[in-house]
């Protein structure tokens, strides 16, 4: 028997999606077990987007991230190990740590967190089809943010096709 989709429901699934911003990420340090569960629960709605403590740690011996200070993730990591969640799934590593020095390059990490966040939110509304078009985010237009919205289309459309499939896949309810 043949399944049908409901796109309300999928779309339901992100209507309240929402990365806090960067002033209102943690300030104080989070150890590495915590800085895995807080980000979990940031990027939960997105299903396959998560990372475990033995990934940030990962991270941090291959340079993506600086490493811990006395144990303690900052902000700044916290807003880089987002990007990288939800990049890891598109992005090979090399390329991963590529955008990664676009992104040092070209705006301070609460400038390009705050983007990232906002395009995210623009493009998962788009592509689940909660508005029509997409909104134009920032006001320059540069190398760093053509390419991120390229890799958050391509998350935003994995994402989508997850919960598509987990949607008319048998067991997955």
């Amino acid at each position: 028997m043949k399944k049908t989709v409901d796109d309300q429901k999928i779309a339901q699934s992100l209507r309240d999606f929402h990365l806090p911003r960067y002033e209102d990420l943690p300030s104080m340090g989070l150890y590495l077990e915590q800085t895995a569960k807080y980000l979990n629960r940031q990027l939960a709605p997105l299903e396959d987007v998560h990372l475990t403590a033995s990934m940030i740690s990962n991270y941090v011996k291959h340079d993506l991230i600086f490493p811990p200070n006395r144990k303690l993730y900052s902000r700044q990591q916290l807003a880089e190990l987002t990007f990288i969640a939800i990049s890891k799934n598109v992005l090979p590593l090399a390329n991963l740590r590529e955008a990664l020095r676009i992104q040092r390059e070209t705006y301070d990490t609460a400038t390009a967190y705050n983007y990232m966040a906002d395009e995210l939110e623009n493009v998962l509304a788009y592509v689940f089809g909660l508005k029509a078009q997409l909104a134009k985010t920032g006001k320059d237009h540069n190398e760093y943010k053509r390419m991120l919205r390229s890799v958050i289309m391509t998350v935003s459309y994995k994402v989508y096709l997850d919960k598509y499939f987990s949607e008319i896949t048998p067991g997955n309810k």
